[in-house]
C-alpha cells in the first residue's frame, strides 16, 4: 500500500475524530498534510468530517493548483503555513466551542496558566478577524504563525500545527482543554498563575 494511500486514510480517521471529540460540527474544519515539493494534501470543500471517504481528499500546491477535486476554501491558510514553516507536516483547522468563544470575546489564551501547556503552548496569540476562505485569512495569521505552534483565529476558531496529524491533532485538544480551564476559572474564584521560577522549572524540565 502506498504512502498516500495511508495519509488518505489517517485524514479520513482523524475527520472522524474531529467530529466525535465535538471540535467541530456538520462540514466544519479542515486537515492537511504536506506532500513532496508545493504539494499537500487537504480535505475536500463542503464534506461533513466523518463522511470522508479516501477518495476524498485533494492534492493541491500553494497557488491552489490541483489534478482534480475542490480543495476546502481555506487552502490558503495551509499552504501560507508550509511555506513559512519547514517543520510543520500536518495542519489542523477547527471550531472547538471554549477556545473559539475565547477568540469570539477578542482574547488569547495564556498556557503558564497550566503546568500541561506551559512549555508545549507557553502562549496562543489571536490573529485578527478576517473572513474565512480568503488570502486574508491566510495573511492574518501570517506573524504569529511563525513563532506558535497553534493560534485562535478571530471570530472563527483554532489553528494548530505539528508534525503530524497526531501532534497537530494533540495540540487542537490542548488549546481546547487550556480554553475550558481558562474560562471556569475565571467563573469559578479567579485565577491563579504559576510562580515565574516554577514556570521556568517546568518549561526546562519538560512533563
Amino acid at each position: 500500500m502506498s504512502s498516500l494511500v495511508l495519509l488518505r486514510r489517517e485524514m479520513v480517521a482523524f475527520g472522524r475524530r474531529m467530529r466525535e471529540r465535538n471540535l467541530i460540527v456538520a462540514a466544519e474544519g479542515n486537515l492537511s498534510v504536506r506532500l513532496g515539493g508545493h504539494f499537500f494534501l487537504v480535505t475536500p470543500s463542503g464534506v461533513p468530517k466523518d463522511r470522508l471517504r479516501v477518495q476524498d481528499m485533494v492534492e493541491v500546491d500553494h497557488r491552489g493548483r490541483t489534478p482534480r477535486g475542490r480543495p476546502t476554501s481555506e487552502w490558503p491558510m495551509h499552504g501560507l503555513i508550509y511555506d513559512l514553516r519547514s517543520d510543520v507536516g500536518a495542519v489542523c483547522h477547527a471550531h472547538p466551542p471554549w477556545a473559539t468563544a475565547v477568540a469570539v470575546a477578542g482574547r488569547e489564551l495564556d498556557g503558564s496558566l497550566l503546568t500541561e501547556t506551559a512549555g508545549e503552548l507557553p502562549r496562543v496569540p489571536l490573529a485578527v478577524r478576517a473572513r474565512p476562505g480568503t488570502d486574508e485569512l491566510a495573511a492574518s495569521i501570517a506573524v504569529a504563525i511563525r513563532d506558535h505552534d497553534a493560534i485562535l483565529l478571530g471570530s472563527h476558531g483554532v489553528v494548530a500545527l505539528g508534525k503530524d496529524l497526531d501532534q497537530a491533532f494533540d495540540r487542537m485538544e490542548t488549546v481546547e482543554r487550556l480554553a475550558q480551564v481558562t474560562l471556569l476559572s475565571e467563573l469559578a474564584a479567579g485565577r491563579s498563575d504559576l510562580d515565574p521560577d516554577e514556570l521556568i522549572r517546568l518549561c526546562r524540565g519538560g512533563r
